[in-house]
């Protein structure tokens, strides 16, 4: 049997991957469009792992199937009508089928709140909130705000 190999060449291309979207996220951390952006490289390198949770087809982008399992995983079934919305939202128009890292990143960075970056944000929240649980939350009223 053929497993290891399997097992092998899924590791070689998890790595050609990340290489790829390191390269990418190079080419973020030196655009000037995102000069201002605090903590940039952490982010770029959280994103990155986001990114490669979920299953990527063959050329390394985030297909519908892909999407589906991801939100599965989080307990978030969709239907393909919502789920072709989630992606046309991310990627500008609907012809595209798949999200790519660049297209990604862009909706984790830039100011549009796509649904599919809310649902990113909101569980990466929830696996922080679940580290720092010491203690009752500090809920902000109204008035704390400027």
């Amino acid at each position: 049997m053929d497993g290891i190999q399997g097992g092998k060449a899924y590791g070689l291309l998890k790595s050609q991957q990340e290489e790829k979207l390191n390269s990418i996220n190079e080419a973020f951390l030196s655009d000037p469009k995102y000069a201002e952006e605090e903590d940039l490289a952490t982010k770029l390198e959280m994103f990155k792992k986001k990114y490669m949770e979920f299953d990527l087809n063959d050329k390394g982008e985030i297909d519908i199937m892909g999407l589906k399992r991801m939100l599965e995983k989080l307990g978030l079934a969709k239907t393909h009508l919502e789920l072709k919305k989630m992606m046309s939202e991310v990627v500008g128009h609907t012809s595209k089928d798949s999200i790519s890292y660049n297209d990604f990143l862009n909706m984790m960075l830039g100011k549009r709140n796509a649904i599919l970056k809310l649902i990113l944000m909101f569980e990466g929240m929830g696996k922080e909130q679940e580290q720092k649980d010491v203690g009752p939350p500090t809920r902000k009223t109204f008035s704390d705000l400027p």
